[in-house]
């Protein structure tokens, strides 16, 4: 695995898409408020876990996300929920290699949504603020990162 390419390729992707990163306040407004690359092999051994690469915008911890992939591994994405932080969402679009969801305990108006995408070795979690166009925003943002990792078939 290239971590040196990740790490760069990172870096670069949330100084522009992730509203925590320095750049992206001097840039306009960005279209996440956090993100989160977790190195994941559903095909390896049980022994190796799956480790929070890079965060940006949100501090999750790896028993949160532990959730998340127990989440992705049941394939239960219709009848069950999923947690990221604090927060709890419902699958409301399911695609081949990505999902979204809408968080069911906001406090804000507008909303929020997470995006889930997957490659061979990672999964990156998007989180954004508001309805569909800053969905549609988020999506673009967390397909931009994913196709740099799949080019290089990571």
């Amino acid at each position: 695995m290239d971590w040196g390419f990740v790490g760069k390729a990172w870096e670069k992707w949330a100084s522009f898409n992730v509203a925590s990163s320095s750049s992206s306040s001097s840039s306009g407004e960005a279209a996440l408020k956090g993100a989160i690359l977790i190195n994941y092999d559903p095909t390896g051994p049980s022994r190796l876990l799956s480790i929070i690469a890079e965060q940006e915008g949100i501090k999750a911890n790896p028993i949160q996300m532990n959730h998340l992939l127990d989440f992705i591994k049941r394939d239960k994405l219709t009848t069950q929920t999923f947690t990221i932080a604090h927060n709890q969402y419902v699958v409301t679009s399911i695609h081949e290699r990505w999902f979204c969801g809408r968080c069911l305990n906001t406090s804000k108006p507008a909303g929020e949504g997470a995006i889930v995408m997957q490659t061979a070795a990672f999964i990156l979690v998007g989180l954004y603020d508001g309805s569909m166009a800053s969905a549609s925003r988020a999506m673009v943002a967390v397909d931009q990162f994913m196709a740099q990792l799949t080019r290089r078939n990571l």
